[in-house]
């Protein structure tokens, strides 16, 4: 029990910028994926104006 609630405390503070990595990872991601589907769109509708 000792050894426990520091690990448990350590382990919770080590995963605190990991977390915040991750959510800037993946807005990021989701950045490019929405830019990728801006730019297919637009050259559909480039595409199909007369």
């Amino acid at each position: 029990m000792i050894v426990s609630l520091p690990y448990g405390a350590a382990r919770r503070l080590l995963s605190v910028p990991s977390v915040l990595l991750r959510r800037d990872t993946a807005k990021g991601a989701e950045l490019l994926v929405l830019r990728h589907e801006n730019a297919v769109l637009r050259r559909r509708i480039a595409g199909h104006v007369p």
